[in-house]
C-alpha cells in the first residue's frame, strides 16, 4: 500500500506506485459557461442553502480545468450535465457531445428529463456513442418513476448504458429523492445499469443493500468519506468491511470542479478504506481508481478487482 497522496501534485506518484497508468473518474462536471456561472453562484450562497460554506476549489476557465485533470493523471472522465426544467436536456446533451468530441480525455455523455421527446434525444445520444447518462433527481425535482421516463429507462437497460443517478437525500432532501424510489425503478428494470452518485449519501447502508440486490448497480465515491462530508454524512463504522462483498462495483467519482477541497482528498479517503481492511488493500484501490470505472465507461484496459 503506497502512502496516500498529500497534495494534488502527489496524486501521479500515488497512482504510479499502485502500478496504474492514471485515473478514470465517472463523475465530473463541465457545463456551458453561462450555466456554470449560475451553478457557482448557487454554491456561493451555500450557507443559506446548506448551512455551511462551499468554496469552489477549481473556479478556473474551462481550458485550465481540462489541464488540471490532465496534471492529476485523470486519463478518462465522464463530463456530466443536468437540466432543472423541461426543454434543457436535449441541448445540454448536444453541448456535452460537442465538448467530448473536442476533449480527448472526455467520454460522450447525455442527460434526461421526463418529457415527451426524452427517448428520441436519448436514443440519438446512445446511437452516437454516449457512455453514461446523468440523472439529477434532486436538482431536476422530478419523480424517476414518471411514466414519461419508462421508455428512457428501458432504452438504457437494453443498451447497457449506465445512468449516474443523484437520488439520495444529500446534501438536502429533495421532493423525489430517496433510495426507496429508485428501487422501484430498478424493480421494473432490473438489468438497468445505475451508478448511485455519492454512494446514495447519506443513506449508505441502503445504497449497499441495492448493490447487493441488483447486479448492475454500482456506487461512486463522489465526496464520500472526505472531511467535509463526514461532518454532515458520517459513514457506517463498518464501511470498509461492507465494501468487501461489492468491491468490484465501487467506482471513482469526485464532483470536480465543484468541490470545496482539493481533488487529492477524495483519493486519500478511498485509500483509507483500503487500508482499513486487509481484504481490500491495493487491489481494491486499483479497481476503484481505474479498473472498475474503465470497464463501466468502456475505456482503457481495466482487468478487474483481484487481478
Amino acid at each position: 500500500m503506497p502512502e496516500p497522496p498529500r497534495s494534488d501534485a502527489d496524486v501521479p506518484r500515488f497512482t504510479a506506485e499502485l502500478g496504474l497508468p492514471g485515473l478514470v473518474d465517472v463523475h465530473v462536471h463541465f457545463l456551458p459557461e453561462r450555466m456554470l456561472r449560475k451553478v457557482w453562484a448557487y454554491f456561493d450562497q451555500a450557507e443559506t442553502h446548506y448551512g455551511r460554506p462551499w468554496p469552489i476549489q477549481y473556479r478556473t476557465p474551462e481550458p485550465e480545468r481540462v489541464a488540471t485533470l490532465e496534471e492529476l493523471g485523470v486519463l478518462h472522465y465522464a463530463p456530466l450535465v443536468y437540466p432543472h426544467k423541461p426543454g434543457m436536456a436535449r441541448w445540454l446533451t448536444e453541448w456535452v457531445g460537442q465538448f467530448a468530441e473536442a476533449t480527448p480525455a472526455a467520454v460522450r455523455t447525455a442527460t434526461l428529463f421526463p418529457e415527451p421527446d426524452v427517448a428520441d434525444y436519448l436514443g440519438a445520444a446512445v446511437e452516437a456513442g454516449a457512455r453514461a447518462v446523468k440523472v439529477h433527481v434532486q436538482v431536476g425535482s422530478f419523480d424517476p418513476r414518471d411514466e414519461l421516463l419508462r421508455p428512457a429507462w428501458g432504452l438504457l437497460a437494453e443498451a447497457g448504458v449506465p445512468a449516474v443517478v443523484h437520488c439520495g437525500h444529500g446534501p438536502i432532501r429533495g421532493k423525489h429523492t430517496g433510495l426507496d424510489i429508485i428501487a422501484e425503478v430498478l424493480k421494473e428494470h432490473p438489468q438497468l445499469p445505475i451508478v448511485l452518485a455519492h454512494a446514495g449519501m447519506p443513506d449508505f447502508a441502503e445504497a449497499l443493500d441495492l448493490v447487493q440486490r441488483f447486479e448492475n448497480v454500482r456506487l461512486d465515491t463522489t465526496m464520500v468519506g472526505t472531511d467535509f462530508s463526514l461532518k454532515i454524512a458520517p459513514l457506517p463504522p463498518d464501511w470498509p468491511e461492507r465494501l468487501v462483498d461489492v468491491a468490484d462495483r465501487v467506482v471513482l467519482g469526485t464532483d470536480f470542479p465543484n468541490i470545496p477541497y482539493p481533488y487529492h482528498e477524495q483519493i486519500a479517503a478511498v485509500a483509507g478504506w483500503a487500508a482499513a481492511d486487509d481484504r481490500l488493500g491495493a487491489d481494491f484501490l486499483r479497481s476503484v481508481l481505474y479498473d472498475a470505472p474503465a470497464r463501466l465507461l468502456g475505456v482503457g484496459s481495466g482487468a478487474g478487482f483481484g487481478r
